[in-house]
């Protein structure tokens, strides 16, 4: 319900200055088991907002710093023998958590980075031929430094398609910044009680599923994509992946305004968060500067809009 999700924000906006589309596309990510990649500048609050949103749900959060000599195990867990039981056992690393905050993602080298797949895509972990289910709900968001900083790995297609959305996060608005250090002892000292119960957001996530998306909406997704993948200027086009996530994500925008159906309406909005980091541009096309967003929007603007 909207209700359930003005409550989480409203509460962990009393801390966080701004950042109210983060939240609720943090709040859709969850309720469809999806996750999410940051982008934008260090120090705008994306720690703080995802710690204070995890408290909301009665979460667990857990912020793990990408580093260059950083392994799997040390994101996943180890086994240890344990001396006074005489036998091994498992040690979970820090993904087994609600809410999981990777920060400079592309800091790791692709064999950690690749650590987080079956994470992300089926809810568990495998270690040492041993498959450990995650807490549920689980979300994983995750920043990336710029693209072409020096010590960093970029991330390949297939674990950028992982993701389900992308935020690009900004500075604050000098109003907003103004807030921010006028109320910074109150800000960091922020510790919030659960607004709701990570069994009611399960309700919510079996709730969603339950929305009526008609035959003309989903064609419309798929034109979308399909215009995308179509365009000169595109050398790598939205997967399957993308329709999947504008079906879901859609679906509980629709939930979440108490809305009986899908519309078109709510597959525009999600558009932006779902396409933009699964489009690469031809070299060619870059130095003319032609960028992921104008593709979005002339798919936008040119894809028929069926009538529901």
């Amino acid at each position: 319900m909207e209700s359930l999700m003005n409550k989480i924000i409203d509460k962990v906006s009393e801390f966080v200055v701004g950042h109210k589309e983060l939240m609720k596309l943090m709040y859709i990510a969850l309720v469809t088991d999806g996750h999410i990649l940051l982008e934008g500048p260090a120090g705008v609050g994306k720690t703080h907002t995802a710690k204070l949103f995890a408290q909301s749900i009665g979460g667990k959060f857990k912020r793990i710093q990408m580093v260059p000599d950083m392994l799997p195990s040390d994101i996943l867990g180890s086994s240890y023998y344990d001396m006074s039981k005489s036998k091994w056992l498992f040690r979970p690393g820090p993904i087994f958590a609600n809410v999981v905050l990777v920060d400079e993602l592309n800091r790791a080298p692709p064999r950690t980075q690749s650590a987080f797949l079956e994470a992300m895509q089926e809810l568990q972990v495998t270690v040492e031929g041993n498959t450990f289910t995650l807490p549920q709900p689980f979300m994983v968001l995750a920043t990336q430094m710029p693209v072409g900083t020096e010590g960093t790995y970029p991330l390949t297609p297939v674990q950028l398609d992982r993701f389900s959305y992308y935020y690009p996060v900004d500075y604050p608005k000098f109003d907003e910044e103004l807030e921010i250090i006028s109320r910074i002892d109150y800000i960091e000292s922020a510790k919030i009680d659960p607004i709701v119960s990570l069994e009611e957001v399960g309700k919510v996530k079996s709730e969603v599923t339950k929305t009526y998306v008609s035959e003309k909406v989903k064609e419309y997704v798929i034109n979308l994509v399909n215009f995308i993948r179509a365009q000169d200027e595109v050398i790598v086009g939205p997967s399957p992946r993308a329709s999947i996530w504008l079906l879901k994500g859609s679906r509980a925008l629709a939930y979440i305004n108490n809305e009986r159906f899908v519309t078109p309406d709510h597959v525009k909005y999600l558009a932006q968060y779902v396409l933009l980091h699964r489009i690469r541009i031809k070299s060619e096309y870059e130095v003319d500067g032609v960028k992921p967003n104008d593709i979005v929007n002339k798919a936008l603007s040119s894809v028929e809009v069926p009538k529901i």
